[in-house]
């Protein structure tokens, strides 16, 4: 399992509550360039919209410029591939809380190209700064045990 692309913002933006394996819809040329690591993450989320999933504002670069179809859009809405169950348990949690779906990583599995999801929940400013001031003291430690 080779991770291709993080979303790190997220992981510092939302609390993470629970996580899904999910797959992408992607053209062969596009495949090609997620798999050389040209899809950029930051900005996207993930809505249900007609019992189906979507990847919105995810960038996928051509693989090569000048080969693409003149038609391609790099920021166009893919489709995430999940049962209907896990469909039907996210809508109904997405409803319930202030909930909301976001892409954590892309990362190839078996071949096939596979993207993290994660419920997550927004942390509140105070939660950020705390867990700023827990990052720089974990660093001072590892400084002085050095």
């Amino acid at each position: 399992m080779a991770v291709i692309a993080q979303n790190r913002r997220a992981r510092f933006d939302y609390e993470i509550l629970e996580t899904y394996e999910a797959g992408i819809g992607l053209k062969g040329f596009e495949v090609k360039s997620v798999k050389t690591g040209r899809i950029n993450l930051g900005g996207s989320y993930v809505i249900i919209r007609n019992g189906e999933a979507w990847l919105i504002n995810a960038d996928i670069s051509p693989y090569q410029p000048k080969n693409t179809p003149p038609e391609y859009d790099s920021k166009k809405s893919r489709r995430l591939l999940l049962t209907k169950k896990e469909i039907k348990y996210l809508t109904g949690k997405l409803r319930e809380k202030r909930l909301t779906l976001v892409p954590l990583e892309v990362y190839t599995k078996n071949r096939l190209v596979k993207l993290k999801l994660g419920l997550v929940r927004p942390r509140k400013k105070i939660d950020k700064r705390e867990l700023i001031r827990k990052r720089e003291t974990a660093r001072e430690i590892k400084r002085i045990i050095k």
